[in-house]
């Protein structure tokens, strides 16, 4: 081997150690599950013949679910480290799609729901922790990268669960995505990077903080994450009745913001090492503030959906930089803070679309997509706290 193919070579293992590699097969695990799922929806209801008000009772479940195993997930983490607890999580998580394809009724289908919820915001704030346990030992910033491959897992989740339920049902689906996921975790376990418990710190500080500061990035990815949720949620509904676009048309609404997103989340790290987490932070916000106004008071669907892909531009970073920062915050137990930050983050993304839509019915949507960039407003002037996300300047 020459010497530029041995430098090469070095040059790409530093880069995409295999700590990088394993952790990053978690997100595409993680976000495979919750795309297949989200195909899924409708042949649950319909085997259990739910009603849509029972159907939103189980959605409901599986955000409850989340928001109970999310801290749980943050205190074993500080006692028993990010590698042990992600793990566990991930372990108990790949077999719930089966539990809810096999589940006989309504009241053990709600108890699976909020295992499958719970389970997954556990693994969910873990593999974030160790995420930001690979950027220390790297020092350089890849939590983009973890959740463009979540999001590249949920896409394939979801393009590939219809086609699986409508040829082998939807237990075979189940079946399949469980075990490839299972051969997947197979693979990355020995990689997941090993980082030490915090025993004795765990007994002093794995409490709920009474600093601010993690308070205060939780509510930056709460405001980065309430409008992503309702673009996720309603957008498509906007266009169409609001700006009469075709049912074609009003389909690529949200494609617009995710597919803006994806990219920008591959080229988030660089990003972010080049001008600092701050800046980064602010720029990002900016475009996501521009993009959302510019969607709200758009006068046809077109406008709209590029409002919607310029605020996926602006919000694609906004929440790594956020996690990023929760996790390397000085003076706390491992795992507390980002677990403040998770749970705050991902209550928007799951409660508040609802209350958008109900806002929404005496409002209309426009109106509500006008008002959102006030929630960025707020992430713009706590932006200075990203500096924490700066991992290079943390050792």
């Amino acid at each position: 081997m020459s010497t530029q193919e041995t430098t090469a070579s070095r040059t790409r293992s530093a880069y995409f150690p295999a700590t990088r590699i394993a952790v990053s097969g978690l997100f595409l695990l993680n976000g495979i599950f919750i795309g297949a799922w989200a195909t899924k929806i409708p042949e649950f209801a319909s085997r259990l013949s739910l009603s849509e008000s029972q159907l939103g009772l189980m959605i409901v479940c599986f955000g409850v679910g989340s928001l109970v195993l999310m801290p749980i997930a943050g205190i074993l983490i500080a006692r028993f480290g990010s590698a042990w607890t992600v793990k566990a999580a991930a372990t108990a998580f790949l077999p719930t799609l089966l539990l809810l394809s096999l589940a006989p009724n309504i009241w053990i289908s709600a108890v699976f729901i909020f295992l499958f919820g719970g389970l997954a915001g556990a693994m969910d704030v873990s593999m974030n922790a160790n995420a930001v346990e690979v950027e220390k030992s790297m020092r350089r910033a890849i939590m983009s990268s973890c959740h463009a491959f979540w999001s590249l897992g949920a896409f394939l989740g979801a393009t590939t669960g219809g086609f699986l339920i409508e040829t082998i049902g939807g237990l075979g689906q189940a079946a399949v995505v469980t075990g490839v996921a299972l051969a997947g975790l197979a693979a990355v376990w020995t990689s997941v990077l090993a980082d030490k418990p915090h025993v004795a710190e765990a007994h002093r500080k794995a409490r709920l903080p009474l600093s601010p500061l993690p308070w205060l990035i939780g509510i930056m990815a709460l405001f980065s994450m309430v409008p992503e949720g309702a673009i996720l949620d309603w957008s498509a509904l906007y266009v169409r009745d609001e700006l009469g676009a075709s049912l074609a048309l009003s389909g690529l609404a949200f494609g617009a913001f995710s597919g803006t997103m994806a990219v920008m989340r591959f080229a988030g790290d660089h990003i972010r090492d080049r001008f600092g987490a701050v800046k980064t932070l602010r720029v990002s916000t900016i475009f996501a503030i521009v993009g959302m106004a510019l969607a709200g008071f758009a006068p046809n669907a077109y406008v709209a959906m590029a409002g919607f892909a310029i605020c996926g531009i602006g919000i694609a970073n906004m929440v790594p930089i956020a996690f990023s920062a929760a996790g390397n915050l000085p003076g706390f137990a491992q795992g507390v803070a980002l677990s403040v930050t998770t749970v705050m983050g991902y209550s928007g993304s799951l409660f508040a679309p609802s209350s958008i839509g109900f806002i929404a019915e005496h409002t209309g949507f426009a109106w509500v997509f006008s008002m959102l960039p006030l929630l960025l407003v707020v992430v713009l002037l706590l932006s200075r706290h990203a500096v924490h996300a700066d991992v290079r300047q943390t050792h």
